[in-house]
Protein backbone atom coordinates (compact mmCIF):
# COMPACT_ATOMS: atom_id res chain seq x y z
CA UNK A 1 0.00 0.00 0.00
CA UNK A 2 1.72 3.09 -0.97
CA UNK A 3 2.36 5.62 2.08
CA UNK A 4 1.34 9.39 1.48
CA UNK A 5 3.71 12.11 3.28
CA UNK A 6 1.73 15.58 3.36
CA UNK A 7 3.92 18.75 3.30
CA UNK A 8 3.00 22.10 4.77
CA UNK A 9 2.92 24.02 8.14
CA UNK A 10 0.85 21.21 10.53
CA UNK A 11 -1.14 22.29 13.65
CA UNK A 12 -1.98 19.44 16.42
CA UNK A 13 -2.70 19.92 20.05
CA UNK A 14 -1.37 17.89 23.25
CA UNK A 15 -4.22 18.75 25.14
CA UNK A 16 -6.91 21.33 25.72
CA UNK A 17 -6.33 25.06 24.56
CA UNK A 18 -9.55 26.06 26.34
CA UNK A 19 -8.40 24.58 29.70
CA UNK A 20 -5.65 26.95 30.56
CA UNK A 21 -2.84 28.37 28.48
CA UNK A 22 -3.41 27.40 24.81
CA UNK A 23 0.42 27.77 23.96
CA UNK A 24 1.34 24.72 26.39
CA UNK A 25 -0.74 22.22 24.51
CA UNK A 26 -0.71 24.19 20.42
CA UNK A 27 2.00 22.63 18.26
CA UNK A 28 2.59 24.24 15.29
CA UNK A 29 5.25 23.59 12.70
CA UNK A 30 6.09 26.00 9.52
CA UNK A 31 8.05 22.99 7.42
CA UNK A 32 6.05 20.45 8.73
CA UNK A 33 5.29 16.62 7.66
CA UNK A 34 1.85 14.30 7.73
CA UNK A 35 2.56 10.45 7.00
CA UNK A 36 -0.79 8.85 5.63
CA UNK A 37 -0.48 4.46 5.75
CA UNK A 38 -4.08 3.45 4.62
CA UNK A 39 -6.65 5.53 6.79
CA UNK A 40 -4.20 6.32 9.21
CA UNK A 41 -1.83 9.25 10.39
CA UNK A 42 1.27 6.71 10.93
CA UNK A 43 3.67 9.81 11.52
CA UNK A 44 3.41 13.41 12.17
CA UNK A 45 7.66 15.59 12.10
CA UNK A 46 9.66 17.60 10.46
CA UNK A 47 9.15 17.12 6.96
CA UNK A 48 12.61 17.18 6.78
CA UNK A 49 13.40 14.24 9.13
CA UNK A 50 10.00 12.35 7.77
CA UNK A 51 11.72 12.21 3.79
CA UNK A 52 14.21 10.92 5.14
CA UNK A 53 12.95 8.16 7.21
CA UNK A 54 9.98 7.69 4.23
CA UNK A 55 12.24 7.82 0.88
CA UNK A 56 9.33 5.85 -1.23
CA UNK A 57 6.07 7.75 0.09
CA UNK A 58 4.03 10.04 -1.92
CA UNK A 59 4.94 13.49 -1.55
CA UNK A 60 2.37 15.93 -1.68
CA UNK A 61 3.41 19.37 -1.43
CA UNK A 62 1.15 21.99 0.03
CA UNK A 63 3.76 24.51 0.65
CA UNK A 64 2.68 27.42 2.78
CA UNK A 65 -0.90 26.15 2.95
CA UNK A 66 -2.00 25.22 7.04
CA UNK A 67 -2.56 21.12 7.45
CA UNK A 68 -5.25 20.35 10.06
CA UNK A 69 -7.42 17.24 11.36
CA UNK A 70 -10.72 17.32 8.91
CA UNK A 71 -13.42 19.78 10.43
CA UNK A 72 -16.19 17.76 12.73
CA UNK A 73 -19.49 19.04 13.33
CA UNK A 74 -21.43 18.33 16.13
CA UNK A 75 -25.10 19.29 15.40
CA UNK A 76 -27.06 19.92 11.73
CA UNK A 77 -30.04 18.50 10.09
CA UNK A 78 -29.30 17.22 7.30
CA UNK A 79 -33.03 16.84 5.50
CA UNK A 80 -32.74 21.07 6.56
CA UNK A 81 -30.18 21.66 3.82
CA UNK A 82 -32.67 22.53 0.74
CA UNK A 83 -34.05 24.98 3.34
CA UNK A 84 -30.88 26.69 4.72
CA UNK A 85 -31.14 30.64 4.44
CA UNK A 86 -34.79 30.89 4.71
CA UNK A 87 -36.02 33.87 6.25
CA UNK A 88 -36.86 35.35 9.41
CA UNK A 89 -38.89 33.58 11.50
CA UNK A 90 -38.64 32.46 15.33
CA UNK A 91 -37.69 28.69 16.25
CA UNK A 92 -41.40 27.75 16.41
CA UNK A 93 -42.59 29.20 13.55
CA UNK A 94 -39.13 28.25 11.51
CA UNK A 95 -40.27 24.82 12.64
CA UNK A 96 -43.70 24.93 11.43
CA UNK A 97 -43.24 27.06 8.21
CA UNK A 98 -40.02 25.56 6.80
CA UNK A 99 -38.32 22.81 8.21
CA UNK A 100 -41.21 20.24 8.87
CA UNK A 101 -42.85 20.82 5.27
CA UNK A 102 -39.26 19.97 4.09
CA UNK A 103 -38.84 16.87 6.42
CA UNK A 104 -42.41 15.20 5.04
CA UNK A 105 -40.53 14.57 2.18
CA UNK A 106 -38.11 12.38 3.59
CA UNK A 107 -40.11 8.89 3.49
CA UNK A 108 -39.20 9.25 -0.19
CA UNK A 109 -35.88 7.34 -0.43
CA UNK A 110 -35.23 8.57 -3.99
CA UNK A 111 -35.58 12.22 -2.40
CA UNK A 112 -33.43 11.74 0.74
CA UNK A 113 -30.79 10.20 -0.79
CA UNK A 114 -30.13 13.31 -3.10
CA UNK A 115 -30.30 15.17 -0.17
CA UNK A 116 -28.29 13.21 2.11
CA UNK A 117 -25.15 13.03 -1.10
CA UNK A 118 -25.59 16.75 -1.25
CA UNK A 119 -24.75 17.56 2.11
CA UNK A 120 -22.04 15.38 2.50
CA UNK A 121 -20.53 16.93 -0.69
CA UNK A 122 -20.90 20.39 0.23
CA UNK A 123 -19.67 19.36 4.04
CA UNK A 124 -16.64 17.89 2.56
CA UNK A 125 -16.03 20.90 0.02
CA UNK A 126 -16.06 23.13 3.20
CA UNK A 127 -13.25 20.50 4.74
CA UNK A 128 -15.54 18.73 6.84
CA UNK A 129 -15.13 15.60 7.37
CA UNK A 130 -17.58 14.28 10.57
CA UNK A 131 -20.92 15.68 10.74
CA UNK A 132 -23.33 14.21 13.67
CA UNK A 133 -27.29 14.86 11.79
CA UNK A 134 -30.49 14.59 12.98
CA UNK A 135 -32.74 13.17 10.20
CA UNK A 136 -36.42 12.37 9.95
CA UNK A 137 -38.95 10.22 11.80
CA UNK A 138 -38.57 8.15 8.53
CA UNK A 139 -35.93 5.41 8.51
CA UNK A 140 -35.16 5.86 5.34
CA UNK A 141 -33.89 9.19 5.72
CA UNK A 142 -31.43 7.98 8.64
CA UNK A 143 -30.47 4.54 6.25
CA UNK A 144 -29.41 7.30 3.02
CA UNK A 145 -27.46 9.07 5.33
CA UNK A 146 -25.80 6.31 6.33
CA UNK A 147 -25.47 4.83 3.18
CA UNK A 148 -24.17 7.72 1.83
CA UNK A 149 -21.49 8.56 4.46
CA UNK A 150 -20.31 4.79 3.95
CA UNK A 151 -19.92 5.63 -0.14
CA UNK A 152 -17.68 8.60 0.98
CA UNK A 153 -15.95 6.39 3.85
CA UNK A 154 -16.97 9.69 6.01
CA UNK A 155 -17.02 8.71 10.01
CA UNK A 156 -20.48 10.30 10.95
CA UNK A 157 -23.26 10.43 13.74
CA UNK A 158 -26.77 9.92 12.75
CA UNK A 159 -30.39 8.74 14.48
CA UNK A 160 -34.46 8.77 13.28
CA UNK A 161 -35.77 11.71 14.56
CA UNK A 162 -38.51 11.07 16.99
CA UNK A 163 -41.90 13.29 17.42
CA UNK A 164 -45.13 12.04 18.62
CA UNK A 165 -46.94 15.43 19.25
CA UNK A 166 -46.69 19.03 18.13
CA UNK A 167 -46.15 17.94 14.89
CA UNK A 168 -47.95 17.45 11.35
CA UNK A 169 -49.71 14.34 10.40
CA UNK A 170 -47.19 12.26 8.28
CA UNK A 171 -44.26 13.52 10.56
CA UNK A 172 -45.83 11.72 14.11
CA UNK A 173 -44.85 8.36 15.05
CA UNK A 174 -45.68 6.80 18.47
CA UNK A 175 -43.30 6.25 21.57
CA UNK A 176 -43.40 2.48 20.58
CA UNK A 177 -42.84 2.74 16.71
CA UNK A 178 -40.11 5.17 17.95
CA UNK A 179 -38.51 2.74 20.02
CA UNK A 180 -39.03 -0.31 17.45
CA UNK A 181 -37.52 1.78 14.43
CA UNK A 182 -34.97 3.76 16.38
CA UNK A 183 -33.71 0.42 17.91
CA UNK A 184 -33.74 -1.29 14.50
CA UNK A 185 -31.38 1.06 12.89
CA UNK A 186 -29.52 1.29 15.99
CA UNK A 187 -28.72 -2.53 15.01
CA UNK A 188 -28.31 -1.85 11.49
CA UNK A 189 -26.03 0.98 11.59
CA UNK A 190 -24.61 1.47 14.67
CA UNK A 191 -20.68 0.57 14.79
CA UNK A 192 -20.79 -0.61 11.35
CA UNK A 193 -18.21 0.56 9.31
CA UNK A 194 -17.77 4.50 10.62
CA UNK A 195 -21.06 4.59 11.77
CA UNK A 196 -22.00 5.56 14.69
CA UNK A 197 -26.07 5.99 16.15
CA UNK A 198 -27.47 8.54 18.26
CA UNK A 199 -30.55 8.25 19.89
CA UNK A 200 -32.76 11.18 18.62
CA UNK A 201 -35.84 12.97 20.52
CA UNK A 202 -35.65 15.94 18.87
CA UNK A 203 -36.64 17.91 22.04
CA UNK A 204 -39.66 17.76 24.96
CA UNK A 205 -42.22 19.79 22.92
CA UNK A 206 -42.33 17.22 20.18
CA UNK A 207 -42.24 13.99 22.80
CA UNK A 208 -44.66 12.42 25.09
CA UNK A 209 -43.09 11.57 28.03
CA UNK A 210 -44.65 7.63 27.42
CA UNK A 211 -41.98 8.59 24.12
CA UNK A 212 -39.35 10.13 25.89
CA UNK A 213 -39.05 7.20 28.52
CA UNK A 214 -39.11 4.77 25.92
CA UNK A 215 -36.17 6.57 24.09
CA UNK A 216 -34.38 6.66 27.83
CA UNK A 217 -34.90 2.88 27.71
CA UNK A 218 -33.45 2.31 24.71
CA UNK A 219 -30.50 4.30 25.77
CA UNK A 220 -30.39 2.67 28.97
CA UNK A 221 -30.35 -0.68 26.72
CA UNK A 222 -27.56 0.62 24.44
CA UNK A 223 -25.26 2.88 26.42
CA UNK A 224 -22.36 2.85 24.46
CA UNK A 225 -24.78 5.21 21.90
CA UNK A 226 -24.67 8.95 22.07
CA UNK A 227 -28.49 10.91 22.26
CA UNK A 228 -28.42 14.24 20.89
CA UNK A 229 -31.52 16.43 21.19
CA UNK A 230 -32.01 20.35 21.81
CA UNK A 231 -31.76 22.21 25.10
CA UNK A 232 -33.15 26.04 26.11
CA UNK A 233 -32.30 27.45 22.61
CA UNK A 234 -34.79 30.20 23.03
CA UNK A 235 -37.13 31.85 25.74
CA UNK A 236 -40.24 31.02 24.42
CA UNK A 237 -39.65 27.38 23.81
CA UNK A 238 -38.18 27.47 27.50
CA UNK A 239 -41.61 28.55 28.20
CA UNK A 240 -44.00 26.00 26.18
CA UNK A 241 -41.43 23.57 27.89
CA UNK A 242 -42.71 24.85 31.43
CA UNK A 243 -46.65 24.64 30.12
CA UNK A 244 -46.50 21.36 28.90
CA UNK A 245 -44.10 20.19 32.17
CA UNK A 246 -45.41 22.26 34.72
CA UNK A 247 -43.71 19.44 37.54
CA UNK A 248 -40.25 19.66 36.02
CA UNK A 249 -37.85 21.48 37.61
CA UNK A 250 -36.32 22.70 34.73
CA UNK A 251 -36.11 22.04 30.84
CA UNK A 252 -33.31 19.65 31.71
CA UNK A 253 -35.30 17.79 34.27
CA UNK A 254 -37.64 16.61 31.38
CA UNK A 255 -34.97 14.52 30.12
CA UNK A 256 -33.47 13.61 33.12
CA UNK A 257 -36.80 11.55 33.98
CA UNK A 258 -37.21 9.90 31.13
CA UNK A 259 -33.54 8.61 31.36
CA UNK A 260 -32.12 11.43 28.97
CA UNK A 261 -29.36 13.06 30.68
CA UNK A 262 -25.55 11.28 30.43
CA UNK A 263 -22.10 11.54 29.71
CA UNK A 264 -22.81 10.16 26.32
CA UNK A 265 -25.65 13.14 25.63
CA UNK A 266 -25.46 16.05 23.37
CA UNK A 267 -27.76 18.64 24.63
CA UNK A 268 -27.64 21.30 21.32
CA UNK A 269 -27.97 25.41 21.98
CA UNK A 270 -27.99 25.13 25.94
CA UNK A 271 -28.30 28.84 25.69
CA UNK A 272 -30.42 30.07 28.50
CA UNK A 273 -29.62 27.51 31.52
CA UNK A 274 -30.53 27.46 35.00
CA UNK A 275 -27.94 27.42 37.75
CA UNK A 276 -28.92 23.47 38.56
CA UNK A 277 -29.21 22.20 34.75
CA UNK A 278 -25.43 23.71 34.87
CA UNK A 279 -24.10 21.89 38.07
CA UNK A 280 -26.46 18.55 36.78
CA UNK A 281 -24.45 19.10 33.09
CA UNK A 282 -21.13 19.32 34.96
CA UNK A 283 -21.94 16.74 37.55
CA UNK A 284 -22.87 13.61 34.96
CA UNK A 285 -20.32 14.58 31.86
CA UNK A 286 -22.99 15.82 29.43
CA UNK A 287 -21.72 17.51 26.16
CA UNK A 288 -22.99 20.47 24.97
CA UNK A 289 -22.83 21.90 20.98
CA UNK A 290 -22.85 25.67 20.45
CA UNK A 291 -24.64 26.52 16.86
CA UNK A 292 -23.08 30.13 16.36
CA UNK A 293 -24.53 30.90 13.42
CA UNK A 294 -28.01 29.31 13.85
CA UNK A 295 -28.23 31.40 17.37
CA UNK A 296 -27.77 35.16 15.67
CA UNK A 297 -29.55 33.65 12.64
CA UNK A 298 -33.00 33.27 14.51
CA UNK A 299 -32.23 35.66 17.54
CA UNK A 300 -31.65 32.82 20.27
CA UNK A 301 -29.18 34.26 22.04
CA UNK A 302 -25.61 34.12 23.12
CA UNK A 303 -24.26 30.89 23.92
CA UNK A 304 -22.07 31.37 27.54
CA UNK A 305 -18.69 29.33 25.97
CA UNK A 306 -16.75 30.86 29.07
CA UNK A 307 -19.07 30.01 31.86
CA UNK A 308 -19.57 26.76 30.79
CA UNK A 309 -16.31 25.75 30.02
CA UNK A 310 -14.91 27.14 33.33
CA UNK A 311 -17.29 24.51 34.64
CA UNK A 312 -15.64 21.65 33.21
CA UNK A 313 -18.49 21.01 30.90
CA UNK A 314 -17.10 19.47 27.19
CA UNK A 315 -18.45 22.03 24.26
CA UNK A 316 -18.57 21.04 20.36
CA UNK A 317 -18.90 23.60 17.72
CA UNK A 318 -21.65 22.88 15.06
CA UNK A 319 -23.33 24.49 11.95
CA UNK A 320 -26.82 23.49 12.68
CA UNK A 321 -27.88 23.16 9.35
CA UNK A 322 -30.04 24.58 8.00
CA UNK A 323 -31.01 26.47 10.80
CA UNK A 324 -27.27 27.77 10.94
CA UNK A 325 -26.97 29.92 7.88
CA UNK A 326 -23.61 28.43 6.35
CA UNK A 327 -22.44 25.03 5.87
CA UNK A 328 -18.55 26.35 6.53
CA UNK A 329 -17.13 25.29 10.03
CA UNK A 330 -14.98 28.36 8.93
CA UNK A 331 -17.75 30.64 9.29
CA UNK A 332 -19.01 29.06 12.41
CA UNK A 333 -15.61 29.89 14.15
CA UNK A 334 -15.76 33.28 12.87
CA UNK A 335 -19.39 33.39 14.77
CA UNK A 336 -18.12 31.41 17.80
CA UNK A 337 -15.60 34.34 17.90
CA UNK A 338 -18.32 37.17 17.52
CA UNK A 339 -20.43 35.60 20.18
CA UNK A 340 -17.47 35.39 22.66
CA UNK A 341 -16.77 38.98 21.98
CA UNK A 342 -20.26 40.07 23.09
CA UNK A 343 -19.87 38.33 26.18
CA UNK A 344 -16.67 39.57 26.73
CA UNK A 345 -13.99 36.87 25.88
CA UNK A 346 -11.80 36.63 23.09
CA UNK A 347 -11.15 32.80 21.83
CA UNK A 348 -8.23 33.20 20.58
CA UNK A 349 -7.25 31.26 16.86
CA UNK A 350 -6.12 27.81 18.01
CA UNK A 351 -8.64 27.58 20.76
CA UNK A 352 -11.36 28.29 17.83
CA UNK A 353 -9.86 25.65 15.46
CA UNK A 354 -9.71 23.01 18.18
CA UNK A 355 -13.44 23.81 19.04
CA UNK A 356 -13.76 22.44 15.45
CA UNK A 357 -11.70 19.68 15.71
CA UNK A 358 -10.74 17.67 18.59
CA UNK A 359 -12.95 19.57 20.74
CA UNK A 360 -16.39 18.64 18.61
CA UNK A 361 -14.81 15.14 19.00
CA UNK A 362 -14.29 14.63 22.23
CA UNK A 363 -17.90 15.83 22.61
CA UNK A 364 -18.53 12.72 20.18
CA UNK A 365 -16.69 10.56 22.55
CA UNK A 366 -14.07 10.23 19.58
CA UNK A 367 -10.84 12.02 21.03
CA UNK A 368 -8.03 10.86 18.87
CA UNK A 369 -9.72 8.90 16.85
CA UNK A 370 -11.29 11.54 14.45
CA UNK A 371 -10.57 15.54 14.34
CA UNK A 372 -7.03 15.46 15.70
CA UNK A 373 -3.85 15.54 13.55
CA UNK A 374 -1.91 13.01 15.42
CA UNK A 375 -0.47 9.28 15.50
CA UNK A 376 -2.73 6.96 15.31
CA UNK A 377 -5.88 8.84 14.59
CA UNK A 378 -7.80 8.33 11.32
CA UNK A 379 -6.58 10.03 8.43
CA UNK A 380 -9.29 12.69 8.06
CA UNK A 381 -7.46 15.56 7.05
CA UNK A 382 -8.24 19.77 6.03
CA UNK A 383 -5.98 21.42 3.80
CA UNK A 384 -6.29 25.10 3.78
CA UNK A 385 -4.98 27.82 2.09
CA UNK A 386 -4.33 30.93 4.10
CA UNK A 387 -4.44 33.38 0.86
CA UNK A 388 -7.62 31.81 -1.06
CA UNK A 389 -8.47 35.32 -2.03
CA UNK A 390 -7.66 38.77 -2.80
CA UNK A 391 -8.90 40.27 0.55
CA UNK A 392 -7.81 37.31 3.23
CA UNK A 393 -4.17 37.68 0.84
CA UNK A 394 -3.22 41.19 1.42
CA UNK A 395 -4.47 40.95 5.26
CA UNK A 396 -1.95 37.57 5.30
CA UNK A 397 0.50 39.51 3.98
CA UNK A 398 1.40 41.39 7.04
CA UNK A 399 1.51 38.38 9.08
CA UNK A 400 4.04 38.05 11.49
CA UNK A 401 2.83 34.51 12.71
CA UNK A 402 0.95 31.68 12.13
CA UNK A 403 -2.28 33.05 14.41
CA UNK A 404 -2.15 36.34 12.48
CA UNK A 405 -2.36 34.57 9.34
CA UNK A 406 -5.01 32.16 10.37
CA UNK A 407 -7.27 34.74 11.60
CA UNK A 408 -8.35 36.19 8.50
CA UNK A 409 -9.25 32.76 6.63
CA UNK A 410 -11.28 31.76 10.08
CA UNK A 411 -12.81 35.41 9.56
CA UNK A 412 -13.40 35.54 5.95
CA UNK A 413 -12.90 32.25 4.73
CA UNK A 414 -15.06 29.66 2.38
CA UNK A 415 -14.84 26.41 0.42
CA UNK A 416 -12.62 28.46 -1.33
CA UNK A 417 -10.00 28.32 1.41
CA UNK A 418 -10.18 24.24 1.46
CA UNK A 419 -7.12 23.42 -0.97
CA UNK A 420 -7.60 19.74 -0.54
CA UNK A 421 -9.33 17.22 1.72
CA UNK A 422 -8.52 13.54 3.18
CA UNK A 423 -11.22 11.04 3.77
CA UNK A 424 -9.67 8.08 5.65
CA UNK A 425 -6.25 8.25 4.18
CA UNK A 426 -7.77 8.91 0.20
CA UNK A 427 -7.25 12.57 -1.12
CA UNK A 428 -10.58 13.44 -2.77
Amino acid sequence: MTKHLLLGQTLSYSGDPMAGDWQDVTHHDSAGAVLVDGGQIAAMGSAETLRRAHPHAKIHDYGDALISAGFVDAHMHYPQTAMIASWGKRLIDWLNTYTFPEEMQFGDRSYADAVAARTLDIALAHGTTTLTSFCTIHPESVDAFFGAAADRDMAVVAGKTCMDRNAPDGLRDTAQSAYDDSKALLEKWHGKGRASYAITPRFTPTSTPDQMHALGALWGEHPDCLMQTHLSEQVDEIAWVRGLHPEARDYLDTYESAGLLGERGLYGHAIHLEPREIDRLAEVGGALVHCPTSNTFIGSGLFDMAGLRARGISVGLATDTGGGSSFSMLRTMAAAYEIAQLRGTALHPAQLMWLATEGSARTLHMGGKIGALAQGAAADICVIDLASTPAIAQRATRATDLWEALFPTIMMGDDRAIAQVWVNGVAR
